[in-house]
């Protein structure tokens, strides 16, 4: 009955603020302190969202967004995460190549972003790239950083047990830098999705940025909440999904200890 009674209240009491700003939002905008070219009123955004629904743009728009997102970070993972366990386990590399590491993930990606253009032009290729970059040193650093810190106990019983070469990567090191990793996926994620929107911004032709922009210049308050919202709810989508990784078997017990 506890856990039905929490569950409960994970879902009433987040829509009970919600609903409350709702209400705020509509008692503010109706004492006529914003006008409806400065700020939209509730109406206003709800017919909006059947409007951009209706043409099918923002569905187009979040497709080529979450593409974006998709290809960049996956990329980031997968090179960065075999990176990371490999300078975790050599202290000369580690020695060698962290403190140019440290610059690059230091760096904004933004940074890059006239070079993204002149390198792959306008497009999917310089968003992705900036994505990218936004995430692999972030990951290359909290997998190696995981590792290195992996008591040496487990190592010692494993090899006790004959447990080598793969095997111990999958049964020892895997699952004992795991929550670490998870959590960085977490965080590189929603930098990820916040890249993506602002290179769409500044130099994109589709996607939820683009969109944004498209409706800033065309005074469109209404269709800019709208994209201000879903790039909001996506976010929090992609953060929960990550979060099914920490239910994982092998996964669980870091979060236990």
């Amino acid at each position: 009955m506890s856990r039905l009674n929490h569950s409960t209240k994970s879902i009433l009491l987040p829509l009970a603020v919600v609903v409350a700003l709702i209400a705020l939002w509509t008692a503010v905008w109706a004492s006529g302190a914003f006008h409806e070219s400065a700020f939209p009123s509730p109406v206003a955004v709800l017919r909006g969202f059947g409007t951009e629904f209706g043409s099918g743009r923002l569905i187009n728009d979040l497709i080529t967004s979450l593409f974006r997102v998709s290809v960049g970070f996956g990329l980031a993972v997968l090179l960065g995460i075999p990176l990371g366990l490999w300078m975790g386990q050599k202290l000369a590399a580690r020695m060698a190549f962290l403190p140019i590491i440290n610059f690059f993930r230091n760096l904004s990606p933004l940074a890059w972003m006239p070079f993204a253009i002149l390198w792959f032009g306008v497009g999917d290729a310089s968003a992705i790239f900036l994505i990218f970059l936004s995430a692999f040193f972030p990951v290359i650093l909290a997998t190696m950083a995981a590792v290195a810190n992996i008591p040496t106990v487990y190592f010692r019983v494993a090899q006790n047990y004959g447990i080598n070469g793969l095997e111990r990567l999958t049964q020892v090191t895997l699952p004992a830098i795991l929550p670490q990793v998870i959590t960085t996926l977490r965080v590189t994620a929603g930098l990820s999705w916040l890249v993506v929107v602002a290179a769409e911004m500044i130099a994109g032709r589709d996607g939820l940025g683009f969109a944004v922009m498209d409706s800033r210049n065309g005074l469109r308050t209404d269709l800019l909440v709208v994209e201000m919202i879903v790039i909001g709810l996506i976010g929090v989508v992609l953060d929960r999904l990550l979060v099914q990784l920490t239910k994982i078997e092998s996964v669980r017990w870091g979060y236990e200890r």
